[in-house]
């Protein structure tokens, strides 16, 4: 393992700049390639992908995580500012610059879905369903570990988390289902 002899905490900000050090990265390639208004153009559309169509707060981890660390900010609060972002980014794009879903296959994907909304909008509800709930896990798991709303979480916990987790799975199993029924997983794009 690689961060086998890391503390636990030392292991998240690890993490978190390997994330970050990716994206500046794909950024960095995107803007060679592209251009520096086209190719961060891309990148953010990248990122909006991957928060309207995957069902885990994966592309939110680059700010609801921190936010909470730092600030105190619950995730849920700072996700619904990550997807407000990713509806706007994609409404102006949409309507203002077309092109640049053109880019690369994960923004033609994109493009395809967000053009498509019977079925594909299923993705993205499927996936808002699946990262408020992460979050709402995240969230919790928070307050334990630094001991806010214990009693609550201990209180009401192993029966109202048991339901939430056959829920997520459930929202999972959709997601994956509908996205090899759609031919989404062909690597065709």
């Amino acid at each position: 393992m690689l961060f086998k002899n890391v503390a636990p905490q030392k292991q998240a900000l690890i993490k978190f700049l390997l994330l970050l050090v990716i994206l500046v990265v794909y950024v960095a390639y995107l803007s060679y390639e592209y251009g520096l208004m086209t190719g961060g153009l891309a990148a953010i559309l990248t990122w909006s992908f991957f928060v309207l169509c995957t069902p885990i707060a994966d592309a939110g981890f680059l700010l609801d995580f921190p936010l909470r660390l730092l600030f105190g900010i619950r995730m849920i609060h700072s996700e619904l500012t990550v997807w407000t972002i990713a509806v706007s980014l994609n409404t102006y794009s949409l309507l203002f610059r077309p092109g640049n879903y053109d880019t690369t296959i994960l923004t033609r994907l994109l493009h395809h879905i967000l053009t498509h909304p019977w079925p594909y909008w299923s993705v993205i509800l499927l996936s808002c369903a699946g990262t408020f709930l992460s979050i709402r896990f995240g969230d919790e798991l928070m307050d334990v570990i630094h001991h806010r709303d214990r009693a609550f979480f201990h209180s009401n916990a192993f029966k109202h988390e048991l339901i939430l987790i056959a829920f997520f799975g459930m929202v999972v199993f959709s997601y994956y289902e509908l996205i090899a029924s759609l031919g989404l997983d062909s690597g065709s794009w």
